[in-house]
C-alpha cells in the first residue's frame, strides 16, 4: 500500500481488512471499470442514517421536519466536500487523463461523491458500527445543536416531507442512463413513487444534481395535479 492511502487510513482512524476497497472508493469510473459508484450508492444510505442516529440523539425535541432539513444541511455536497479537504482527499484520488486535465482532483461534486464511497467502504469492511463512528468522527465538530437553523428545503427534501406529510413511503431514486465522457458525463435520473404509480425523470452533471433535477419534475407534476 502506497504511503498515501496509509496516512489517509490513519486520518479515518480506520486501517482496512481488505485495502482492496480503500482503492475502488477512491477510483473514478475514468481511471478503472473498478470504480467507487456502487460503494457511494452505499455509502449515501449509511451516511443519512448515520445522521439520522446523531439528530436524533442531540435534538431529541425537535421535530421531524426541522430534522430533515437539518439532515439535508449535513449531507449536501458542499459540507461532504469540506469534508473531503479536511481529509485531503483529493491527493488520493484515482482519475483518469482526461478527468485529471479538467481538475477532476478539485471538483466537489467528485470529492463529495467519494467521501460516502469511502463510507460505503468501511461499512463493507468493519460494519455499521465503524461505519457510523466514521461519521460522528467527521462529524464532531459540526456544532449541532437545539437551537441550530433549519436551512432552506432542496427539492429532494421538500419531496420528502410532502410524502411523509401523507404517510407515504419516500421516492426511490435510480440512475437509468449516463451520456459523456467519463470526465463530462451526464447524469439521467429517474424519480419513482410508487404508491402513486408516478414517476419523473431530471438530468445533471453529477448523480446529485440530476436527483435534485428529478425531485423538482416531480414536485410540480404534484403540484399541477393538486391545482
Amino acid at each position: 500500500m502506497s504511503p498515501a492511502l496509509a496516512q489517509l487510513q490513519q486520518r479515518l482512524q480506520h486501517v482496512f481488512a481488505d485495502p482492496r476497497l480503500l482503492e475502488r472508493a477512491l477510483t473514478h469510473r475514468s481511471f478503472s471499470a473498478d470504480h467507487y459508484e456502487r460503494l457511494e450508492f452505499l455509502g449515501d444510505s449509511v451516511l443519512n442514517l448515520a445522521i439520522s442516529d446523531l439528530l436524533y440523539r442531540r435534538l431529541g425535541q425537535n421535530t421531524e421536519g426541522d430534522l430533515s432539513r437539518i439532515r439535508a444541511n449535513l449531507v449536501k455536497q458542499d459540507t461532504l466536500h469540506q469534508m473531503a479537504l479536511r481529509l485531503e482527499l483529493a491527493s488520493c484520488l484515482r482519475l483518469g487523463e482526461g478527468e485529471v486535465k479538467s481538475g477532476g482532483f478539485k471538483r466537489p461534486s467528485i470529492l463529495a461523491d467519494v467521501v460516502e464511497s469511502l463510507i460505503g467502504a468501511v461499512y463493507l469492511d468493519a460494519g455499521f458500527a465503524s461505519a457510523n463512528a466514521l461519521v460522528q468522527r467527521m462529524f464532531d465538530s459540526v456544532d449541532v445543536n437545539p437551537s441550530m437553523p433549519a436551512v432552506g428545503k432542496d427539492p429532494k427534501t421538500e419531496l420528502q416531507e410532502w410524502m411523509q406529510a401523507r404517510k407515504l413511503a419516500l421516492p426511490i431514486y435510480r440512475v437509468v442512463g449516463t451520456t459523456g465522457a467519463a470526465h463530462r458525463q451526464t447524469f439521467d435520473v429517474e424519480c419513482e413513487i410508487p404508491a402513486l404509480q408516478r414517476a419523473e425523470r431530471g438530468i445533471g452533471g453529477s448523480r446529485r444534481a440530476a436527483e435534485q433535477a428529478a425531485a423538482q419534475a416531480m414536485l410540480q407534476q404534484l403540484k399541477d395535479i393538486s391545482d
